[in-house]
């Protein structure tokens, strides 16, 4: 906030008075972890708005708990069970929705808010000064857009100008002006290029980088939020079966913040934490480098806030699987190949392309994991879908005629069946030794103390598990002051 503030125990007096005037009250941490804590006469509010809505009252929709019509909460997190038919095992793959955020379809809503609002609290952000620039590699940053304007503050859009068409045209829709949104060269793997970008935009002292990939508060979001949610999935599974163990946590490494659900999950069951990142570009499996589709995940470094001394398997996946098997489950072709040779339902195929192409990814590699261990029916692997395969409706024409000459027909449904899915094996597999993991933790030191001026003390510091279990502690801190900042704008309507 600005120098001349006056601070109240927990907020500043201008923080105050921008929030009463906005009509913007915050969501605690723990509310968006459990929504059955959320005030019923928010829940009443909410019935009254569109769930897309740049609505101040539509924060408390941030969670894994709206139900599939986006109108009231449902008492377990959304979430499909992949069918045997197609996961090859007899393990339960459970897959969350992230479709089931609002206004952006994906859960990187959560990690948007969890990340600017301790900053607003800390008073390192003024919305009435300060941009929020935004690097992403397309969720990220259109949920960092979404939770600006409701805050009323603006923000910048930095993402690679060859994501997803989709993507442009929502932060179209939402952005103050054409400019704040930033086009940077490549793709998934073009990090660096974001970076430099926003390390121009930085020196604007209006410029505030909220980087995904080092910000703790994306790391907290997660552990705390993502990790109950899946929690809370388990255990209702667990009531009707109590053979069951949790066996692994399965997501695409992107800003790694997903991944502190496992965190989370590893305390409470002793579960494995598994980390995918495309073949194409295997940092982690090979200190390799690359280009891919895989869309939202980023890659040819290792993101800060990954914990990866915690991190048990690496899985690979390509992006021609993940490319097939979302034509698979997004053409009639595909869809009736499913149904007629598959004895897939109605229901079943409709839940499947639900998911995006980081979903697609994300549930093969959970696959692999599962058949690679010799999972059985007692074994359930959960896994996430970041966002919503709406996102990707306009590349289906484009990968149909590059890799089908415009003829995608029932053959080419069979081939990617048989080559992307029974195929599915061990390859690009690696169980972490520790040495593993102290190879791929290295190789972080080159993007973080050599190019972004981490010091070394802060990069070696997140070697050691307690340093990770401590920024959970944050989490009731920021509760507090989230309580008495919304007493405080009360105390002044």
């Amino acid at each position: 906030m600005s120098k001349s503030s006056k601070n109240t125990q927990h907020g500043s007096t201008e923080l105050i008075d921008y929030l009463r005037t906005n009509n913007i009250k915050l969501p605690k941490f723990s509310e968006l972890a459990n929504p059955l804590t959320i005030p019923q006469s928010v829940v009443e509010k909410l019935k009254a708005i569109e769930k897309n809505a740049a609505d101040p009252i539509n924060l408390y929709r941030v969670h894994w708990y709206n139900d599939e019509e986006g109108l009231g909460f449902d008492e377990i997190p959304g979430f499909i069970e992949i069918p045997k038919a197609i996961s090859g095992t007899n393990a339960s793959i459970v897959v969350m929705l992230g479709e089931r955020f609002p206004m952006v379809s994906a859960h990187k809503v959560l990690a948007a808010y969890t990340c600017l609002v301790p900053r607003l609290l800390e008073g390192s952000f003024d919305p009435m000064y300060h941009r929020a620039v935004w690097p992403s590699t397309g969720n990220y940053c259109r949920g960092g857009v979404a939770i600006s304007k409701i805050l009323g503050c603006r923000s910048i859009a930095v993402l690679p100008e060859g994501m997803s068409k989709e993507r442009f045209d929502w932060l179209e829709s939402w952005v103050t002006n054409p400019s704040d949104i930033i086009r940077t060269y490549g793709t998934e793997s073009n990090v660096k290029e974001i970076y430099d970008e926003c390390a121009r935009l930085g020196r604007d002292d209006q410029n505030i980088v909220i980087n995904q990939f080092a910000e703790f508060g994306n790391y907290v979001g997660h552990y705390y939020c993502t990790g109950q949610a899946a929690a809370h999935i388990f255990t209702s599974l667990h009531e009707t079966d109590k053979k069951l163990k949790l066996s692994a946590f399965v997501s695409a490494t992107g800003s790694a913040g997903t991944l502190a659900a496992g965190d989370y999950l590893k305390e409470q069951y002793g579960s494995k934490n598994v980390a995918v990142e495309a073949v194409e570009c295997p940092t982690m499996l090979h200190n390799g480098f690359g280009e891919h589709n895989i869309q939202g995940i980023g890659d040819k470094h290792l993101p800060f806030i990954h914990n990866v001394m915690n991190t048990d398997t690496v899985v690979g996946i390509s992006d021609q699987s993940s490319d097939g098997v979302y034509l698979l489950l997004n053409t009639e072709e595909g869809r009736s190949y499913l149904k007629s040779r598959c004895n897939l339902t109605d229901k079943e195929i409709q839940d499947l392309s639900k998911l995006g192409l980081s979903g697609v990814a994300n549930v093969l590699a959970a696959c692999r994991y599962a058949r690679h261990f010799d999972l059985n029916q007692e074994h359930v692997v959960i896994t996430v879908a970041t966002d919503s395969s709406d996102l990707y409706r306009s590349q289906v024409d484009s990968m149909v005629e590059g890799k089908y000459q415009s003829a995608f027909d029932a053959l080419s449904a069979a081939e990617i069946f048989g080559r992307h899915l029974m195929a599915i094996d061990g390859s690009e597999l690696h169980d972490l030794t520790y040495n593993d993991q102290k190879r791929i933790f290295n190789l972080g030191y080159y993007t973080w103390v050599e190019q972004q001026g981490v010091t070394l003390d802060d990069f070696e510091a997140r070697r050691s598990q307690e340093f990770w279990k401590l920024l959970s502690v944050d989490v009731e801190e920021w509760d507090q002051r989230i309580e008495s900042v919304n007493e405080l704008v009360d105390r002044e309507l």
